[in-house]
């Protein structure tokens, strides 16, 4: 479910007119590395994971519209960042990763 969660944001990027070409390469690259991180972490935290992802999902959306609503990409952004926030001593690499992701979509967005 997660890896399908993650394979529908990769789409959703990749048909995005509103994100530059750099900004889609990077975004992929991230994805890719999240997908990697996400699915060992899934094992022993699955709700946790969906959580991730999800937020995850709804970010890269408001990221990637063509109508940006400032204030809809804050809130996601701020959800994704928080569904990690508990995990930056036992996950250092998921957080890190997670907020490299949150800032590109928050910056897609300005």
């Amino acid at each position: 479910m997660i890896e399908e969660k993650i394979s529908k944001i990769e789409a959703r990027i990749q048909s995005a007119g509103a994100v530059s070409p750099e900004s889609r390469a990077e975004l992929l690259k991230l994805l890719a590395e999240l997908k990697s991180e996400i699915s060992a972490f899934a094992i022993s935290h699955g709700e946790e994971a969906q959580s991730i992802a999800g937020f995850t999902e709804v970010s890269a959306y408001e990221a990637t519209r063509e109508v940006k609503h400032p204030e809809l990409l804050k809130h996601s952004v701020g959800g994704l960042q928080s569904s990690v926030d508990d995990f930056e001593k036992t996950h250092p690499q998921l957080v890190a990763l997670v907020n490299r992701i949150a800032s590109m979509l928050s910056n897609m967005g300005i």
